[in-house]
C-alpha cells in the first residue's frame, strides 16, 4: 500500500467516525463500524451493554499474550456550533488537518489503532497470542458502566491483559514526543461545614462557617502532601468551589460547601490523605460532612516489554526518543492497570482536544498507525 493511499484509507474511518455524534454516554454505531471491520479480521465479538453505555470487547486469538488497544467512542458536546469553522460533525480537511468534533480525543486514534490492526493481521494471520480492543462510550462522562464494568467482567472469567495501549491523546507538540506510561490518582471531596445562620447584625445569635472553616481551609491549601518520586510530581491540593449563603447580604450562612480535590503520587494512598484532611479539619473543630469520590488510583508502568516496545516504535518513525510522562489528567487505563497489565497512552497531540476547532494533522495519524503497528510486530511476533 502506498504512503497517499495509506492515508487515503485511515483519514476514511476517523472521518466516518467523526461523522457519528456519539456524545457521552451515545455511541451512535462507532462501535458497530468498528466492529464489522475486526470481525472481517478474524475478531469474535461481545457487545457489553451496562445501562445506559455500550461497549465492545473484540478479540482475535484464544491463547495469550493479549495485547489489547484501548479507547472511546464518546466525545464531550461540541459546544457553540457557530464558534466551529467547520460543523463540529462534518468531518473536514483543511491545510494539512481533519477537523471534527473527536479528531484528536480520540477517533482519530481509533482509526490508526484499527489500520494498523488490520495490515498487521494481514501479514502476520498466525501471530503468536492474542489482539483484544476494548472500547467504551463512556469515557468522558461518569466513567461508571464503561471501562471499569468491562474489566469487571474480563476478570471475572480470568481473562487477562497482558499489554494495553491506550490511544489518549498524549503528544505535546509532534505525534510521539511524549508518552504517558503512568497517571497521577484523582480523589474528589465535597466538604459541607456547618454553622447556624442568622442576621449579619446579629452574628452573636449565628456561628458563620466561613470564618470558622477558612483558617482549616488555608493550612489544607499550603501542607506539603507528599514530595513526589522519580516518575510523579508532589500531590497537589486544589479547591475548585466555594458556595454558602442565601444570595442576601444580610444573612450569616449556615452551611458552607467546599469542593477539593487532589491529583496524588504513588507516595500517598486515599486513606492516608482522607485521615490527613479529616485531622486538619477536626483540629479547628469545625462541625462537618464529607462526600468523597476516588476516581482512580495512580497508576505506572515504569518498564517493561510494552515501554520498551513504544519507546523503539516512536524511535523508529520520528528519529527520537518519546518522553514518558505521568503528567496531565486520568485515563480509563486507571482501570485497567490495577489487573497487573502493562498500560500505556500514545496518541496525537492534544493541544485543540475539548476545544472549538478540534483538529488532528493526518500526517500524524499516518505515523501514529506505523507506531502502533510496529509496536504489534515487536510483541506477536
Amino acid at each position: 500500500m502506498t504512503v497517499v493511499a495509506a492515508s487515503n484509507a485511515i483519514i476514511a474511518l476517523a472521518s466516518e467516525l467523526i461523522a457519528r455524534p456519539s456524545v457521552t454516554p451515545e455511541d451512535a454505531g462507532c462501535q458497530q463500524l468498528m466492529g464489522e471491520r475486526l470481525a472481517a479480521a478474524g475478531f469474535t465479538l461481545e457487545t457489553m451493554q451496562f445501562a445506559d453505555t455500550t461497549n465492545l470487547w473484540a478479540r482475535r486469538g484464544t491463547e495469550g499474550p493479549v495485547f489489547c488497544f484501548a479507547g472511546h467512542t464518546d466525545v464531550v458536546p461540541a459546544g457553540a456550533e457557530h464558534a466551529w469553522h467547520y460543523p463540529p460533525f462534518t468531518p473536514t480537511l483543511a491545510d494539512g488537518y481533519l477537523y471534527g468534533r473527536g479528531a484528536a480525543d480520540m477517533k482519530g486514534s481509533l482509526a490508526a489503532m484499527l489500520i494498523a490492526t488490520e495490515r498487521f493481521v494481514a501479514n502476520n494471520p498466525n501471530h503468536r497470542g492474542s489482539i483484544a480492543f476494548l472500547i467504551t462510550s463512556d469515557e468522558e462522562g461518569p466513567f461508571i458502566n464503561g471501562t471499569p464494568k468491562v474489566v469487571e467482567t474480563l476478570e471475572a472469567r480470568n481473562e487477562k491483559i497482558k499489554w494495553c495501549v491506550v490511544g489518549e491523546p498524549s503528544s505535546t507538540k509532534t505525534v510521539g514526543d511524549v508518552v504517558k506510561n503512568g497517571r497521577r490518582g484523582s480523589l474528589s471531596g465535597e466538604l459541607t461545614v456547618y454553622g447556624v445562620q442568622g442576621h449579619v447584625a446579629y452574628p452573636h445569635l449565628a456561628d458563620n462557617p466561613v470564618h470558622k472553616a477558612a483558617p482549616a481551609l488555608a493550612v489544607l491549601a499550603q501542607t506539603e502532601w507528599d514530595h513526589g518520586n522519580a516518575f510523579f510530581p508532589p500531590t497537589s491540593f486544589q479547591i475548585s468551589n466555594l458556595h454558602a449563603g442565601t444570595g442576601a447580604g444580610n444573612v450569616i450562612p449556615g452551611e458552607f460547601k467546599v469542593s477539593f480535590n487532589f491529583r496524588y503520587s504513588t507516595e500517598s494512598s486515599a486513606a492516608e490523605l482522607k485521615q490527613r484532611v479529616c485531622a486538619i479539619l477536626d483540629a479547628h473543630e469545625l462541625d462537618y460532612a464529607i462526600d468523597w469520590k476516588l476516581n482512580g488510583e495512580p497508576f505506572l508502568t515504569a518498564e517493561g516489554e510494552l515501554v520498551q516496545a513504544t519507546v523503539a516504535a516512536v524511535r523508529h518513525h520520528v528519529g527520537q526518543a518519546p518522553q514518558l510522562s505521568t503528567a496531565g489528567g486520568t485515563s480509563d487505563g486507571r482501570f485497567i492497570a490495577p489487573t497487573g497489565a502493562e498500560v500505556i497512552e500514545l496518541g496525537p497531540v492534544n493541544a485543540t482536544i475539548h476545544k472549538v476547532n478540534e483538529c488532528v494533522r493526518t500526517d500524524d495519524l499516518v505515523i501514529l498507525t506505523d507506531m502502533y503497528e510496529n509496536i504489534l510486530e515487536q510483541l506477536l511476533c
